[in-house]
């Protein structure tokens, strides 16, 4: 699974045209669309992430389709966030929500579970969930 662990963990926009990257080996463009749907469809439907989904502003639409630019280039496919509105800076952009432990496990109940269905490889699900996860826990701050 190094392909993704090199992905994530490198914070270079560039890659070799060659190199295998987490997005070609998961399904491309399609199952990152699916995983950016179904995570706000688990947010929508659980009760236990309620106080998420209440924090999320209407339409939800739109933050669908920034979670899916976003996590195609941070799963190595086209920059298609990075395009639209500059650097990711996802730290600083959500400063103004309180993010606790327990907000980042709601998020992280409606992306394991999307992970889970769209993503077929168990081998590839572990290292995605293991990676996002870090990158929720990033996102704390309180």
């Amino acid at each position: 699974m190094s392909w993704l662990k090199k992905r994530v963990s490198n914070n270079s926009t560039e890659r070799h045209p060659e190199q295998s990257n987490a997005y070609d080996v998961i399904g491309g463009d399609k199952v990152i669309k699916a995983i950016a749907h179904e995570f706000y469809q688990q947010m929508q439907q659980r009760k236990e992430t309620a106080e998420l989904l209440a924090i999320h502003r209407a339409p939800i639409a739109e933050s669908e389709q920034k979670l899916y630019e976003f996590l195609s280039g941070w799963l190595g496919g086209p920059n298609l966030y990075q395009q639209k509105y500059g650097h990711p800076a996802l730290r600083a952009r959500h400063m103004p929500f309180a993010i606790d432990e327990n907000m980042r496990d709601q998020w992280l109940i409606c992306m394991r579970a999307a992970i889970e269905i769209h993503i077929k490889k168990p081998e590839h699900q572990q290292v995605i969930i293991q990676a996002i996860s870090t990158l929720a826990d990033h996102m704390r701050n309180q």
